[in-house]
């Protein structure tokens, strides 16, 4: 039930050019030499343990591969503009290798509309939709005098006395042609049915589509159908529809018209016109903006006519949270609904609505969209205005997602997310120890020599007392990146380099070495986008006399 369940984590996340522990401008020479000094360090031939092997050949060929990138300046340039998605779009290799940025953008462009054609062949769209309807009446209402002397009382009677599921499945056939095909079941209180659609559609022009549908199912009977998109100005469309049942008690044709206009950038009105089984005249307004939506319609009909009002007010949050409130009233009675909406996690929209009219009582609706499929599940509480219902149907969903969001899927993902920072970690920090023979043999030799490294956040004496220092140490991959008595590192984040990772993810870190340049102490203390470069005689720890 949050975003952080679902997300992917991606381990091969380094920069190529903080992989080679190069800058971006470095020429073709820097880049061979760091290549070949990485590749010497790295190779598996060099591990025996198994698992020690596998993770050098695993940094092994990222640095091969972050290599062949850059040294190869049509790929470099590639990279440079569009990262590693634009080196995933096939087609590269025939084209014309291009100079400029500009040339390089609309090859990229082209490539990814051909990738997304070829996608378009292959690619489904399933819609579903799964309503599991629960009468939970007897948890309020069976305790009315008529209900006090019915045997096996002590327990309420919840049961589920309707459900409906549907499906959907797109096939596009061309580029403009695609065929639909759904399907539903419904049952309510022991009596069901079902039916099946095909629709063909069409698009004719940039400004319309067509759709034939055809349909059958055992409650109406053979079903055809027509409709028509248009957009008639920039501002203004048009949409038609048609349909002819084939149902036992004879033919029951229908027709629809609707057109739309933009009254301004954020606002759209709409006019409908329908006659059938449910003839009516409804027209509506829309006003939808990047903190709110509102929505009033009036409708003129038979068997219903009514005036509805809604608005939803959109927090700016991470998690995109929505509270919303509604009145509709006619012919049928008057319904007051409010509920709350909120993402979970990346696919997933979680929202409770309270629905009190009269007469249809008190009615709490779930609704829980994941991707394209949908599950609602109304739980119908009493037919009457009961404030205990009310109460509970309020406060009842909002407990239970708090305590559930507290004590299971905070620590959840908490855990999830330590254990994969940790194992990414692990995973590059592991083949160090074998190098720990090449490390001692530095440290008996005269220049740079690393005697500690701390990489993370710091926390001072002074202040964050309570908070916990978040680093790793990182002495053994520094040592390994000294070269000739030197140790320059670009301004890319250090999480980066081979043999780091990040221990305090979207927190501020810095990077702490304490090192000896012949025979003389030094300190200091780098921001982690901060370029270093040491030795350095402002470092040198001055000796206390």
């Amino acid at each position: 039930m949050a975003a952080s369940l679902e997300d992917d984590f991606e381990f091969n996340n380094q920069d190529y050019y903080s992989l080679l522990n190069v800058r971006k401008e470095a020429t073709l020479e820097e880049l061979k030499v760091s290549y070949r000094r990485l590749c010497m360090l790295y190779h598996p031939d060099k591990h025996r343990d198994p698992e020690l092997k596998r993770q050098a050949e695993q940094l092994f060929n990222q640095v091969h591969q972050a290599y062949e990138v850059l040294s190869d300046a049509h790929s470099r340039a590639i990279y440079d503009i569009f990262g590693k998605k634009g080196l995933e779009v096939e087609g590269w290799e025939i084209v014309e290798r291009k100079r400029t940025p500009a040339e390089i953008r609309e090859e990229y462009e082209r490539l990814q509309r051909e990738r997304e054609e070829r996608r378009l062949q292959q690619r489904t769209n399933p819609k579903g939709t799964i309503s599991v309807g629960v009468d939970a009446t007897d948890l309020f209402d069976r305790y009315d005098e008529d209900f006090e002397e019915m045997p096996g009382g002590g327990f309420p009677h919840i049961e589920i006395n309707k459900m409906h599921i549907s499906q959907s499945i797109e096939a596009p056939l061309t580029n403009t042609d695609t065929a639909v095909l759904s399907g539903s079941l419904s049952t309510h209180n022991g009596n069901g049915g079902g039916n099946i659609n095909m629709t063909i559609r069409k698009v004719m022009s940039a400004k319309g589509w067509g759709e034939v549908e055809f349909g059958a199912g055992d409650i109406l009977g053979p079903l055809i159908g027509f409709k028509v998109f248009r957009n008639l100005t920039q501002r203004c469309f048009l949409t038609a529809q048609c349909g002819l049942q084939f149902s036992p008690r004879g033919l029951r044709p229908s027709c629809s018209l609707m057109t739309a206009r933009h009254l301004d950038q954020n606002t759209m009105g709409y006019l409908q016109w329908r006659w059938g089984p449910n003839s009516a005249m409804t027209t509506s307004l829309v006003r939808d903006t990047k903190s709110s939506h509102f929505t009033l319609a009036l409708q003129l009909g038979v068997p219903h006519s009514y005036l509805m009002m809604s608005y939803q007010y959109k927090f700016q949050d991470e998690d995109q949270t929505k509270v919303k409130g509604s009145v509709k009233t006619g012919w049928f009675g008057t319904v007051v609904e409010y509920g709350a909406e909120r993402k979970i996690s990346r696919h997933s929209v979680l929202s409770a609505t309270v629905s009190i009219g009269v007469p249809q009582g008190v009615t709490l609706k779930i609704k829980l969209a994941r991707a394209s499929q949908t599950y609602l599940f109304p739980v119908h509480l009493t037919d009457q205005l009961l404030p205990s219902a009310v109460f509970y149907a309020t406060a009842g969903p909002l407990l239970v997602y708090m305590a559930v969001h507290r004590l299971i899927i905070i620590p959840y993902t908490q855990a999830q997310k330590e254990h994969r920072v940790l194992h990414q970690g692990y995973s590059q920090f592991m083949i160090f120890p074998s190098l720990e023979n090449t490390q001692h043999a530095v440290y008996y030799t005269p220049g740079l020599i690393i005697l500690n490294a701390w990489y993370g956040k710091f926390v001072s004496d002074t202040s964050q007392r309570q908070e916990k220092a978040k680093v790793i140490d990182v002495t053994v991959p520094l040592q390994c990146l000294v070269k000739d008595s030197k140790l320059i590192l670009t301004e890319a984040s250090k999480a980066g380099l081979p043999g780091f990772y990040d221990p305090c993810v979207g927190e501020e870190k810095s990077l702490k070495l304490l090192y000896q340049f012949r025979g003389v102490m030094h300190q200091v203390i780098s921001a982690d986008l901060e370029p270093l470069r040491i030795p350095k005689q402002s470092h040198r720890i001055e000796s206390e006399s």
